[in-house]
């Protein structure tokens, strides 16, 4: 059994200089494949001039093809038992592959997300080994000290020699902020605590994830109509048919380059190709789970929802109602009823 890392990118040549570095230097070796979806910088000459010891395979798209097709085209080019999909802005850390593979070396139907961590530091530059400046970051970056720009930079010779060093500078959670750090936290708990809750699909990552190659294949691969939120769209469908998803230890690395991040709760457009293809209670409340974790409180105590076996159980209630509106309503006014009135509605005793 061997293993392929399925790595998307698009215009991001100097963070995916840095995830190759990580991937030539892991423990157990694996086959790369990466997708180049259409990049207008220099994402072609990095690829070319990758470790050489690296078994690499290469894909370009003319054009960007988006998420879930990159990441297909690249899952059709794998030769691995076992694909570990990554992202062109994301080191893996040195056990990565191994720590995927001994999971699935104990039980061949998993679904193995790993440990996200984000870093920071990386945020102003558009070359995070050199230093060099995002576009609007140029003053920020002017004023840095020398033990400053050393203490923020990530380089091939760290990656190599010295990686203790950049799991220091490493927080949980794949961006920075009190949401994305608690969705994590609560994600990964249910994943080692809450075995057998009826939607840890819901704890799916979109880097860090590892699948069997063949029911990868068998499924269709990733939703085509969909660029955020398809990692778990798969994983509910290959866990409907009978995948388990679990936790590894194995730490991957987001090298933060922009403000914000695609929030789901923003960027709505997957929400009725979800829905539409799996309607069910539990999708239908998921983003209540998101927005009970938001700073701006804009879910009352009463109805939010904090982590994923409290979701499974409520939307247990409401198997059967059609329409995904039409579940949030009734669960949002059930749960702000008097007490005794909720509980009764939901089945719920003291």
């Amino acid at each position: 059994m061997h293993a392929t890392v399925v790595i998307r990118s698009m215009n991001e040549a100097d963070r995916l200089r840095l995830t190759l570095t990580s991937l030539a230097c892991q423990t157990e070796a694996a086959e790369v494949v990466v997708v180049n979806d259409g990049s207008t910088d220099h994402t072609a000459s990095v690829i070319a001039e990758a470790p050489r010891d690296l078994d690499l395979v290469a894909v370009h798209h003319a054009k960007p093809a988006g998420r879930s097709a990159a990441a297909n085209a690249g899952a059709a080019h794998a030769s691995g038992d076992i694909l570990i999909f990554l992202d062109g802005d994301t080191l893996a850390g040195p056990d990565l592959v191994a720590g995927h593979m001994q999971c699935h070396r104990l039980r061949p139907d998993l679904i193995v997300r790993g440990e996200n961590f984000h870093l920071r530091c990386t945020r102003p530059f558009r070359d995070p080994e050199a230093g060099t400046p995002q576009p609007g970051h140029e003053e920020r970056v002017a004023r840095m000290s020398p033990a400053e720009m050393d203490r923020a930079r990530v380089t091939r010779q760290q990656i190599r020699s010295r990686f203790d060093e950049i799991d220091g500078r490493a927080q949980p959670g794949v961006y920075p902020g009190y949401g994305p750090r608690k969705l994590y936290e609560l994600e990964m708990e249910a994943l080692r605590d809450a075995e057998d809750c009826g939607i840890l699909w819901a704890a799916a990552a979109g880097a860090n994830q590892s699948v069997v190659r063949a029911a990868f294949l068998d499924s269709g691969g990733f939703h085509p109509d969909l660029s955020i939120n398809e990692h778990r769209e798969l994983a509910l469908r290959l866990c409907r048919d009978g995948g388990k998803m679990t936790a590894t230890t194995a730490r991957s690395y987001h090298m933060i380059h922009r403000s914000g991040w695609r929030d789901p709760l923003q960027d709505k457009d997957w929400e009725d190709i979800f829905y539409t293809a799996h309607p069910r209670a539990d999708v239908a409340l998921l983003p209540l789970l998101w927005q009970s974790l938001s700073d701006e409180k804009t879910v009352l105590e009463a109805s939010r929802i904090l982590s994923l076996p409290q979701l499974a159980r409520i939307a247990a209630t409401y198997d059967g109602l059609e329409g995904r509106d039409a579940v949030r309503a009734a669960y949002l006014a059930a749960s702000t009823a008097p007490f005794g009135t909720r509980h009764a509605e939901q089945g719920i005793s003291r």
